[in-house]
């Protein structure tokens, strides 16, 4: 039986399972009518439960999410450039990529991969390697004609799949591209693994940016850190005379201000980017000398000294 084929018989008879032994029993002993101190002892014994605990991943120094509230804000080019960026920089460090997004993603045709991971003799699935990054994405788990129509139980365990039954040690930074929005699965990140810091990424234009302070709302109440905001598609640069055009307004600024974060990179619109994507080269490669690539290789750069003070901070919170 193939790896594809494995994981999503895993994934069904699990919910299958779950609805046959978990839900059906609970049905038939719903009690309707309960009084205001049953309903009090409930919610006290489920606060006491707690969030899970969050586990590392063996052998993952540091976790940093890729996200954005709005669809189509340049998320996924953004992880999979500050990926590779990272791995230029550093050549000596270990960088992974994982796409968390179930329902669409895109990774794999940034990065140039594709093919059936293999497992190795632990049963974990080898991530696949290119630009120097390991790479994993549902993409490869799942063939490319078929759509995935899963329910939130679904989607949970394929992220569990992805995380914790994935090879990715060592690993000094695993960078995660979300899907869009603030649903399960930034919940089940956040509250499953130890994340260092969130980079949020947006457009200038006001329905972005007003989704977008939920992202962060979000993820202030889920105590993730935002290190700080991508702005794309801040401008486009007329070819003629130089001028910049705001074509989708200039209010990134003013939003940040307000929310009290730093924007710490800002990309102005380039068709060239566009070839990047569909060839699955990312810029930092295939224009190693535009200002594209060279302010992806600021950005890794801010991203190596937010984990390092982090690092340090640690070590001298324990020093104390």
């Amino acid at each position: 039986m193939t790896l594809q084929r494995r994981f999503l018989r895993f994934s069904s008879s699990y919910v299958f399972s779950t609805r046959m032994n978990t839900i059906a029993p609970c049905l038939q002993t719903v009690r309707f009518n309960h009084s205001k101190s049953d309903i009090m002892d409930h919610r006290a014994k489920v606060m006491s439960k707690g969030l899970p605990e969050k586990k590392p991943l063996p052998g993952v120094k540091s976790i940093i999410l890729v996200a954005s509230g709005k669809g189509g804000v340049g998320k996924t080019t953004t992880a999979v450039n500050l990926a590779c960026a990272m791995k230029v920089i550093e050549p000596d460090k270990e960088i992974g990529l994982l796409d968390a997004d179930v329902f669409g993603p895109s990774v794999p045709l940034m990065m140039n991969i594709s093919g059936e991971p293999m497992l190795n003799d632990d049963h974990l699935i080898e991530p696949l390697l290119n630009y120097g990054v390991k790479c994993m994405s549902m993409g490869l788990l799942v063939s490319g004609e078929n759509a995935v129509v899963w329910r939130g139980l679904m989607v949970m365990q394929a992220l569990e799949r992805l995380t914790r039954h994935v090879a990715w040690g060592p690993l000094d930074c695993l960078v995660v591209d979300t899907p869009p929005g603030t649903g399960d699965t930034h919940l089940s990140l956040a509250q499953n693994l130890p994340l260092d810091g969130a980079i949020v990424v947006t457009t200038p234009q006001s329905a972005a940016l007003q989704v977008t302070k939920r992202g962060i709302n979000m993820f202030e109440k889920l105590k993730v850190p935002i290190i700080g905001i991508v702005e794309n598609m801040s401008h486009a640069i007329c070819s003629q005379c130089g001028t910049k055009n705001f074509i989708f307004g200039n209010d990134t600024k003013k939003s940040a201000a307000d929310m009290g974060l730093e924007i710490i990179e800002s990309f102005e619109v380039d068709q060239n980017m566009s070839d990047c994507i569909n060839s699955g080269k990312p810029a930092i490669y295939a224009l190693p000398d535009s200002i594209h690539a060279e302010k992806y290789r600021h950005l890794a750069n801010k991203v190596f000294k937010y984990i390092d003070d982090k690092e340090n901070h640690r070590a001298k919170a324990k020093e104390q």
